[in-house]
């Protein structure tokens, strides 16, 4: 098994370290000394090697050799998820909470102990909330011990997490949900990525962009002009490189409902969710036409922005950037062979920067994009 993952990205090297599942984007020189340090060669061999390459001072080689000997150690040091374990926990006898729904015939019961807990969960799936059912495919139960957060699944439990890692904890509880929904595995996902996504029933596409950026009202408003939603925030790919479709509704900021209103009336009476910890107001929008059966291949990635100052505006965006935008907010498996196949899938994907505030123009160019006509 491989400690380093190495790929050309333009003129540099996209360098995975294993150990910490972490990536680097490097100028080459430093990527073929990692590369060499993997391979134990010898530092006094690495150093010689690296004078040939380069006309500069002894002393500034061996600084050099040294730092990327450090950088090395400091990338490939062991880390991961903090899983806390309790010798011992009270499950709560009775729930505030007991829900049931389904994905197609899947059936999954949310036990929830508390409003808190239901706020950080239940107005998500509401819109596949069914009456109760004699037995579940899957139970959910969530309380709180001790402060933390715990998730039990199936009666084992799968961790706990503190109420300022509300986030981390929605981000696990959500792929276990992907996991028995599809019936695979976290091995068989090579990442889930902050991003909406729509399609065009043949082809999938991501819409990225940081929070505030309008990510989900153009997701909305294509969903509402022909193209389907996949998934809001939560896009999971699996190791065949298919975008698979996440059945949660799409989280409406306040600024977005005006130019929603007219294309989803039904946000003028739909309760709001005051998420504290992110300092917003939602609202949230069952997709229209969606499809949890549907798995495609990915189209582009698009970086969009809605900006008052500009009509619209598309460019390509450099792979560097695109790739040091889109791994930060992301899970990636942390196997080698899935590593693989990420950046393999990244690597063939055109990506775009797509600004507007003309939302008609906005859905002529995502059409554009699909069409191959841009």
């Amino acid at each position: 098994m491989k400690k380093l993952v190495v790929k050309n990205i333009e003129e540099k090297e996209i360098v995975w370290f294993r150990n910490s599942n972490s990536y680097l984007v490097l100028e080459p020189l430093v990527a073929e000394t990692l590369i060499k340090i993997n391979k134990k060669i010898p530092h006094e061999e690495i150093k010689n090697w690296v004078l040939e390459k380069n006309y500069a001072p002894k002393d500034a080689i061996k600084k050099f050799v040294k730092d990327i000997h450090s950088l090395y150690f400091e990338n490939n040091a062991i880390t991961g998820e903090t899983k806390l374990e309790y010798n011992h926990y009270s499950v709560p006898k009775k729930y505030s909470s007991e829900k049931y729904y389904s994905i197609n015939d899947y059936v999954f019961n949310f036990q929830v102990e508390n409003e808190y807990l239901k706020a950080l969960i239940h107005p998500i799936f509401a819109h596949l909330e069914v009456k109760s059912q004699a037995k579940a495919d899957s139970n959910y139960q969530f309380f709180e011990h001790q402060n933390s957060i715990v998730f039990i699944k199936n009666d084992v439990f799968i961790g706990s997490w503190k109420k300022n890692e509300a986030n981390v904890f929605q981000g696990k509880f959500s792929m276990h949900l992907l996991i028995d929904c599809y019936k695979k595995p976290e091995d068989d996902w090579i990442g889930v990525f902050h991003a909406s996504v729509i399609c065009d029933k043949k082809y999938s596409m991501l819409l990225l962009g940081d929070s505030g950026n309008g990510k989900s009202t153009s997701l909305a408003l294509l969903n509402a002009n022909g193209f389907d939603c996949i998934a809001d925030d939560f896009a999971p790919v699996d190791n065949n490189k298919f975008v698979h479709t996440y059945p949660a509704a799409i989280s409406i900021k306040k600024k977005g409902i005006k130019t929603l209103l007219p294309f989803y009336p039904e946000l003028e009476n739909t309760a709001q969710h005051h998420l504290k910890k992110l300092n917003k107001i939602v609202r949230y929008l069952p997709p229209k036409n969606i499809d949890y059966d549907l798995k495609l291949k990915c189209k582009a990635l698009v970086f969009i922005k809605y900006n008052p100052e500009v009509e619209l505006e598309i460019k390509p965006v450099s792979k560097i950037n695109a790739f040091q935008q889109l791994v930060p907010d992301s899970w990636i498996s942390p196997i080698e062979e899935n590593v693989e196949v990420f950046l393999d899938w990244f690597l063939d994907l055109p990506n775009y920067q797509l600004t507007y505030s003309n939302n008609q123009k906005m859905i002529e160019t995502i059409s554009k994009i699909f069409n191959d006509e841009l």
